[in-house]
């Protein structure tokens, strides 16, 4: 029996689709990011980096799962263009914080679309990642002050990620099903 494309029946499952896609290249960005600080010898840096790239692929993968359990078709899509090239860490964090504050924008964005359209389930399920870009600009906000204090001492906010958890690396358990398993 042969699947059939079924299309986004309302502008929420549209701009759901296109989250699809802003959090999967989320994730790859995240990737050119750990790679840059793992290639710098930062290594707490670039774990931090490398666990958010999974948080964001399980985010991508939480829409999919959704789009699923509500018989939306799902396209998966490529990734965006990845910037590899920065000058210094601080260039790296604020690209992340302005990443993490577009998202944010786009997840209301999509609260909206449900709400406007009365699709209460969809609205409910998107209160979880208004909470999370709470939780993941507050993260990149603190690890841009660190390293503007550490004046370019590097090896201080190495020390910091050692010492201190910032975020909860993707561990919250109220976190909505995520296709195939969270990683």
């Amino acid at each position: 029996m042969a699947l059939t494309k079924k299309e986004p029946r309302s502008k929420f499952y549209e701009l759901l689709q296109g989250q699809v896609h802003n959090e999967f290249n989320a994730s790859q960005q995240y990737i050119a990011l750990a790679v840059w600080f793992d290639n710098a010898d930062l290594p707490q840096l670039a774990k931090h980096f490398y666990k958010q790239s999974v948080e964001e692929r399980n985010h991508a993968m939480a829409l999919v799962q959704y789009m699923l359990d509500t018989d939306h078709h799902v396209d998966i899509p490529g990734t965006g263009e990845v910037r590899n090239e920065f000058s210094d860490a601080a260039e790296l964090i604020q690209l992340a914080l302005d990443q993490e504050k577009e998202v944010a924008a786009d997840i209301k964005t999509l609260a909206k679309a449900a709400r406007a359209e009365d699709d209460y389930q969809g609205e409910q399920f998107m209160q979880w990642f208004i909470s999370e870009q709470v939780e993941e600009i507050s993260q990149m906000s603190t690890l841009l002050t660190i390293i503007k204090r550490a004046n370019g001492n590097l090896f201080e906010v190495e020390n910091f990620l050692h010492r201190e958890s910032v975020g909860d690396g993707g561990d919250d358990a109220a976190m909505p099903p995520v296709a195939g398993g969270k990683l």
